[in-house]
């Protein structure tokens, strides 16, 4: 459960729920965070600084974003942008929005601006959905590793515990890859809650993945909907990354599947699964059913990523659930968005021209120069990455310089870094299951990159850092691996042979 063991007892100052929340143990990430702010690199105040590669934030188009915010159209003081805003979002942004989701999610059908709530960011649209959807003690399922963030926000506001879906490095026949999710993870770990009396309401899916990078294939997301829709899970899609693609491939948005439609059957037929569509039976009447459930599929984007703004803090959920979403703009009063913010917003995604020819282009472009340049530093000094084409970062294989396959390892190596004045994430920030991963972000200035490589160098091949390189017998199970859950026991035994490495870039 986020947020670690058990709430203490209430002082005098706090309810019982407010000491649940005070607490809770920081995330593993806050204490780097917290050391880059006090000592962050500058080039002229402080070159000595700690080189942050581990925030998840898009920095290489704010020179575009500058010269947009310069256009008069941006320059709006109207009355209207400075008093209480529909809480729901100004009707004019969800118009904006239903447009520009519509296109460039490729929809399967026109997004309407009446499902559309504006919150200030993704985190909020968790923390609210998690109120809205569950109860204290619930379970919602989430294939690990995962953004570790989200923990924190589904279990704040809504008292919630992750069940896991432990995924693997492990390669096991020719068609299975890396860290892949298959229907049938989902179903175990599903299983394996409900032996344990937690009762799973929601499947969260990030799509690209955060932290591996991963793409789903359709047939993989519509399989995943498919078994939601079987076990009665709402569906929480996460779609941040949506537009940081920078390889030529076809990318599916939840919003591009076709929507369930039902339609009477002559004759009457049993449960079954089929290619597309599947069928049911209620009241002895066949219905053909086509994902996502509109009742229980909700989306979400924000302006963070795909336009760099990751302070500027804006989220947006789509869902087709008009009881869900009317709890939601209920909570919605407390994570409004400044009107000015909603018009400068709407500016950019009116701009079509703009971001069809300027910055869209230019900012795949700039991702894929910045994620080849990491990649070919860490092939230098004999670091693998996974294969991606999505997000803002790769997930890089460190286990070979671990002095042994632990996450007492991995943190000990963590902190050499930090006191080399580098600062990227450790796999136990995200809940993976094998030490020795880490997450190292690419998009930032040549500059960093070529510092966060020179600084791996001088620590990883330091005479003291002695790597593994024979075959570890078994991952620990430690005070400091990942919190057992649902999932089970933590831990997947690393292999050296080449089949462990299909479909990772070895150097």
């Amino acid at each position: 459960m986020s947020g670690g063991g058990s709430p203490a007892a209430p002082g005098p100052a706090l309810s019982a729920r407010g000491a649940r929340i005070a607490g809770g143990v920081p995330g593993l990430l806050d204490g780097g965070f917290a050391l880059y702010v006090a000592d962050p690199f500058d080039r002229e105040r402080n070159p000595e600084g700690i080189v942050n590669l581990g925030t998840s934030e898009n920095r290489l188009c704010f020179d575009l974003i500058e010269e947009r915010l310069a256009r008069p159209d941006m320059n709006c003081l109207e009355p209207d942008l400075f008093q209480y805003p529909d809480t729901q979002g100004a009707r004019s942004f969800r118009e904006e929005i239903a447009r520009f989701l519509t296109d460039y999610a490729r929809a399967a059908e026109e997004l309407s601006p009446e499902h559309i709530t504006v919150m200030n960011g993704c985190c909020a649209v968790f923390a609210t959905l998690s109120t809205v959807l569950c109860d204290p003690g619930d379970g919602y399922l989430i294939p690990a590793p995962h953004y570790g963030g989200i923990n924190s926000k589904m279990w704040l506001y809504g008292g919630l515990q992750p069940v896991h879906v432990p995924l693997s490095s492990e390669v096991t026949n020719e068609e299975s890859r890396p860290f892949q999710l298959t229907v049938e993870k989902l179903e175990a770990a599903l299983q394996r809650a409900k032996k344990q009396d937690i009762r799973v309401r929601v499947l969260v899916l990030i799509n690209p993945n955060n932290p591996l990078g991963d793409i789903y294939p359709e047939q993989l997301l519509k399989e995943c909907l498919e078994f939601a829709h079987r076990h009665e899970l709402h569906v929480i899609m996460d779609e941040i990354y949506m537009l940081s693609v920078y390889d030529d491939i076809t990318f599916t948005s939840v919003l591009s599947l076709d929507s369930l439609k039902c339609s009477r059957v002559e004759q009457r037929v049993v449960l079954y699964q089929v290619q597309e569509p599947f069928c049911i039976t209620y009241r002895n009447t066949a219905f053909v059913l086509i994902l996502p459930d509109p009742a229980r599929t909700h989306f979400m984007w924000g302006f963070s990523k795909d336009f760099g703004m990751s302070g500027i803090r804006v989220g947006v959920l789509y869902t087709r659930n008009d009881d869900i979403q009317k709890a939601v703009n209920q909570l919605a009063v407390f994570h409004s968005c400044p009107g000015p913010v909603q018009h400068v917003l709407c500016q950019f995604l009116k701009d079509r021209d703009w971001l069809d020819n300027v910055f869209f282009p230019t900012n795949k472009k700039r991702l894929k120069e910045a994620q080849n340049l990491l990649v070919g530093g860490l092939a230098d000094i004999g670091i693998p990455v996974l294969r991606n084409s999505g997000g803002l970062y790769v997930w890089a294989d460190f286990r070979k310089f671990l002095k042994s396959q632990t996450f007492e390892a991995e943190l000990e190596l963590w902190q050499k870094l930090l006191d080399k004045k580098l600062l990227i994430s450790p796999g136990k920030a995200f809940y993976c299951y094998e030490p020795g991963w880490f997450r190292l972000v690419f998009s930032d200035s040549v500059e960093k990159i070529y510092l966060c490589i020179e600084r791996l160098k001088e620590m990883l091949h330091a005479d003291d850092a002695k790597p593994v390189v024979s075959n570890a017998s078994s991952t620990a199970n430690s005070s400091c691996s990942p919190e057992k859950d649902s999932s089970g026991t933590a831990s997947n035994t690393p292999q050296d042979d080449a089949s462990q490495l299909k479909n990772i870039l070895v150097f």
